[in-house]
């Protein structure tokens, strides 16, 4: 259910994060952080976990959900062996970090599954509906041990998945050449292991995976979230207002349907987290905690998390605009025109993107891809205009043939252009600029604070003529 982009795995996406922060070579390792943050998660885990399991097994029924099919999964006695080995790579993985914030992040992602996952534990208990065979020898004696405290409940979201996320994200990006497949061939054998010992039901696997990677997407490596600009805030409260409706109505609609299909429950769940997640973004007002990078890329992480959104924001696109060009040419070799696919860009002839979209990661490669993310339905904040009319400047100097995009190419896009019109035509105001954007395409929608945006950026340009003498260019670094 991914939308493509050029980009690696998870733990790639994590390394490229993390080396924005990359610290002082001096700076020690925290061993003795890491000791601690250690013994205080490992009481935790197995205080809440053996919690759970005691309040489950006071109940005088516990339920159970399987599909008839997970009776022809085998029960494999040897996958004992790598199941248990995530409690070695759990303890190992609080002394792989090089520094104290890298190491509290990591951290945090780990007391966010514990603390996920026990609470739906204990608010939903789900066991082990199967008898699991005898095993013998070594396997067998593992089997006693883990018996010994982990009873048949604690099924749904498996955290022993949501940890494998976490785990795996991190020890990937510490791993190179062979050993990096050896990791990721191991790791798939824990994930197998689940099902293959007879620990959980397939309907803890993808619950657990979500849960995973939504605590690696709520606690980024080396990303500041900045702040959101005050004339846009009550703008986008109101849109997270709408996002939080949404997720609510999703959600009670997957607790509804519950009796029905497990299968359209845990995709309108799916959703329901989704389209938490987009509200509470729009709630702080700051683009960057979609995390989209400037090369136009997202995270692993918040493409898995947010995947409904995404698809439903790329299809919101393409209806939107399926009766209008897709681009439309305002002035030899610039483009302004809707999120683009690599057909349409290639048809265009466009080797440079310039991407105000906060919230679809790349799908096009082109030879020179610059993101300024703005969120949807918002104006961009001066900086963020000055910014990208800086790119499209220096890419015009260059000769590059440029489009100018945003989800519908109608508005984000559209003001970027006229600011950039502006000042290569001339214009004196914004009535000026709109008017020769608007001859290329008619179907801009521009509303008043977009205007008065488009205003403000003439009158600090001509401003800034004034005062150098004629040079009122803002530098890029692109």
């Amino acid at each position: 259910m991914m939308l493509r982009q050029p980009a690696g795995d998870g733990a790639e996406d994590e390394a490229a994060d993390m080396a924005a922060g990359e610290p002082d070579a001096a700076e020690a390792r925290p061993w003795g952080l890491a000791l601690v943050l250690l013994a205080g998660m490992g009481a935790l885990f197995f205080s809440s976990y053996g919690l759970a399991n005691w309040l489950a097994s006071q109940r005088a029924e516990v339920p159970f959900f399987y599909f008839e099919w997970e009776r022809h999964i085998p029960f494999v006695p040897w996958s004992i062996v790598p199941y248990w080995s995530i409690d070695l790579l759990y303890g190992l993985s609080f002394f792989i970090w090089r520094t104290r914030a890298d190491l509290l992040v990591h951290a945090k992602r780990l007391l966010a599954a514990q603390l996920i996952s026990v609470a739906c534990f204990i608010a939903f208990p789900l066991r082990f509906a199967f008898d699991r065979p005898q095993a013998d020898g070594v396997p067998g004696h593992l089997f006693t041990l883990l018996g010994g405290f982990d009873k048949p409940f604690n099924q749904a979201p498996s955290l022993h998945i949501s940890l494998l996320v976490i785990l795996w994200v991190a020890y990937a990006m510490h791993a190179r050449g062979a050993w990096r497949w050896l990791l990721h061939g191991w790791f798939a054998l824990i994930g197998v292991s689940v099902l293959t010992t007879y620990q959980h039901h397939v309907i803890d696997v993808p619950t657990g995976w979500l849960v995973g990677w939504f605590c690696v997407f709520q606690f980024p490596f080396g990303m500041g979230q900045g702040n959101a600009e005050p004339a846009t805030r009550m703008r986008t409260r109101q849109l997270a207002g709408r996002y939080a409706m949404g997720a609510l109505a999703a959600g009670a609609v997957a607790l509804a349907l519950l009796p029905a299909s497990a299968l359209a429950t845990l995709l309108l769940g799916w959703l329901a987290l989704s389209l938490a997640c987009v509200s509470a973004i729009y709630r702080q007002g700051v683009p960057a905690m979609f995390q989209k990078r400037h090369d136009g890329t997202m995270p692993t992480a918040a493409r898995w998390v947010l995947a409904p959104y995404l698809l439903g924001a790329l299809a919101n696109s393409r209806w939107w605009t399926r009766r209008q060009p897709g681009a439309s040419q305002i002035v030899p070799g610039l483009w302004v025109g809707r999120f683009p696919g690599g057909a349409e860009l290639r048809r265009l002839g466009a080797d440079a993107v310039l991407d105000l979209t906060a919230e679809l990661p790349r799908l096009a490669d082109a030879a020179w891809y610059r993101c300024v993310p703005v969120l949807d339905l918002t104006v961009p904040a001066p900086a963020q205009l000055d910014e990208a009319v800086a790119v499209l400047e220096a890419w015009h100097r260059d000769g590059r043939k440029v489009l100018v995009c945003c989800a519908l190419g109608y508005s984000r896009s559209a003001l970027v252009a006229a600011a950039w019109l502006a000042g290569h035509a001339g214009a004196r105001d914004a009535g000026q600029a709109l008017a020769l954007l608007r001859k290329g395409r008619p179907a801009v929608v521009l509303g008043p604070d977009s205007v008065a945006a488009l205003s403000q950026f003439i009158r600090r340009r001509q401003a800034a003529t004034q005062s150098s003498g004629g040079a009122g260019h803002v530098r890029s670094d692109a």
